[in-house]
Parts: C-alpha cells; structure tokens; sequence
C-alpha cells in the first residue's frame, strides 16, 4: 500500500509523524489555555499497562515559564553538561550507558547536523556547549511541561510515560504547535524537583518544551533521517 492508497485517517496520521520535528527556535508568543488543554486531553488517551496512566504533568505559562528558564540557566551553567561523566547530577532514571555501531553514528549525525544549523564547527566545545546550554533556557519557549512517573512502576512507568509523550507532540503537531522533548531536564531532576516541589515518590522522565515554531531559526532547518523498516523489522513467518 503506497501513502496514496491509505485510507484518510492513516494519510492524517503519517503526515504528522513525518512533520513532527524536534523544534530548537520558539516564537515568544503563548499558546492559548484552551489549546493546550485540548492537546493534554488527546494525549490522556494513550494506553498504559493495567490502565495505570502513571504521568503527571507540571504544565508552566507566562511568568512561571520565565522563572524556570532563568533559575535553570544559571543552575546548569556552572556544569559541565558535554561530557556525560563529568555531569554534575545524575537523572532519576540512567542515561544510556554508551552509544556504540549504528546507534553512535545517528547520535553523530544528528550532532553535526544541528551543529552546522547553527554554524558550530566541528570541533569547537565552546560553541558546542554553548548550544548544549540551550537546553535549559527551554530554546526559548514560552512553555515546557515536565512528566513525571511512580516510583512504585519501576521502568514500565516511564514506558508508558514515553507513549504519552509521543501522542502530547503529535497532539500538539495536530494543533499547529512545536515541541521538542527534553532529556537534559531529568539530567537535573534533583533542581527541578525542588523547583516544582515534585514528591519524592515522582520520579521525572523528562521535560517537554513546547509552543509556535520560530520558522527563521537556523536550528530548525535540519531534519533527522529514519532507518529504512528492513533495517529494524524482522518477520517471523
């Protein structure tokens, strides 16, 4: 079945997946209320094991947002955040151990590709954290949510917390929003803890920064590629 061959709600859903991207350059204007309580309530349908619905959602706006990003920045600013063994705070749940074969030369390809967006040369790690740094000024949006899962539900939690994060930035792709989903924010979960005053018992997977897509940022003119299906599917007939 080729794309023009599906059927009108498979056509709708895999033109959202297509244009879904990772947006690092936000306009300053906020997001209606009734829009982001529109994108939260689509999302509250993603399905979780035994229906447990395990994420909670801190959503900022307005001055709050401002706040955060600043009291971030100058928390992060004084880590070395480019080397992930000389990171400062540890995440509630580990990062990848190490990236190694096809998984390392993705992780490159997206680094250089926004790297060159941006005009960091390789090499440069001034620059390059610098632009690590964004991350925790929120690439300037005028919102970012943090998700936060049960202790008690272990990694299936936070499983089901990333299908509720997939189907909160096709919600908002929907609804003529940008996202980007944020792991450098769990990499300080001990500070955004306090910040939110977020129960010990919630561990945080990660924050999502949303708002209107700055079309004239560089850094959102580059697009990830996808392995092909015959490079992760296997059938067993």
């Amino acid at each position: 079945m080729t794309e023009t061959d599906l059927p009108p709600d498979a056509a709708t859903l895999a033109r959202l997946v297509a244009t879904r991207h990772s947006c690092r350059g936000y306009l300053p204007d906020p997001v209606p209320h009734e829009v982001i309580q529109t994108m939260l309530r689509i999302a509250q349908g993603t399905a979780s094991w035994c229906n447990s619905q395990p994420w909670q959602v801190i959503v900022t706006t307005g001055a709050a947002t401002d706040r955060f990003r600043d009291a971030l920045y100058a928390h992060a600013a004084g880590g070395n955040w480019t080397d992930q063994k000389a990171r400062p705070e540890a995440p509630d749940f580990a990062f990848p151990a190490r990236y190694v074969g096809i998984y390392k030369e993705r992780q490159r390809e997206t680094g250089w590709a926004l790297y060159e967006s941006v005009g960091v040369t390789h090499g440069d790690r001034v620059a390059s954290g610098r632009q690590m740094l964004e991350n925790f000024r929120l690439f300037g949006a005028p919102h970012v949510m943090i998700i936060t899962t049960e202790e008690d539900l272990g990694v299936y939690g936070a499983i089901d917390c990333g299908a509720y994060v997939a189907n909160v930035m096709l919600a908002a792709q929907s609804l003529g929003l940008a996202t980007i989903a944020q792991a450098a924010l769990a990499g300080v979960s001990g500070f955004v803890r306090d910040h939110f005053a977020i129960p010990p018992e919630r561990r945080i997977v990660c924050g999502i920064s949303f708002g209107y897509a700055d079309p004239a940022h560089p850094a959102n003119g580059f697009r990830t590629k996808r392995a092909s299906l015959d490079q992760v599917v296997r059938y067993a007939d």
